[in-house]
């Protein structure tokens, strides 16, 4: 066998051996995040709490208690998290939240929402009617917009060169 032959079928196997490894690892890691989810599920309380600001935050500057930047990896401490700072009861708290909850969350409104520990998991309720985000166009939808915009001037231009024309 040549030698370019002998380097494909290497790469070959150690690419093989690499998705093997990442599939078992994904088993494992799934495993792992359904028993949380199951534990966090049983500890969920319903509160109502008053919003009174979210913003995303780096996770040291978020004013989370030391604890919670103590269990959390290195790689994920300058990560930036979903903070919500709120009103629960006579207490003004700073809470994180679910990604997709962050979204929906109405800021200085009542809402009920289902919590465990200081993670924020779901909304039940909220007073008032709680309003998507606008979705933001992807680069690839900016493009085709522009690219629309740029052929009406296009037609525009020719027709009015037309009329000049006659």
């Amino acid at each position: 066998m040549s030698t370019p032959m002998i380097i494909m079928l290497i790469v070959l196997v150690v690419l093989i051996g690499v998705c093997v490894a990442l599939y078992f690892f994904g088993k494992k890691a799934q495993k792992k995040q359904a028993e949380q989810q199951q534990q966090m599920d049983a500890v969920a309380q319903t509160v109502s709490m008053l919003i009174i600001d979210k913003k995303k935050m780096k996770l040291k500057d978020a004013g989370l208690p030391a604890v919670v930047l103590e269990n959390t990896p290195k790689y994920l401490r300058r990560s930036k998290v979903p903070v919500v700072k709120a009103k629960v009861g006579p207490k003004i708290m700073n809470l994180m939240c679910d990604q997709k909850v962050f979204d929906v969350l109405p800021v200085k409104r009542e809402v009920k929402v289902k919590i465990s520990g200081i993670y924020i998991m779901d909304i039940i309720s909220a007073r008032g009617k709680l309003e998507a985000p606008a979705k933001k166009p992807g680069r690839l939808e900016k493009l085709r917009n522009k690219a629309e915009n740029v052929l009406k001037e296009n037609e525009g231009q020719k027709a009015g060169r037309k009329k000049k024309n006659k």
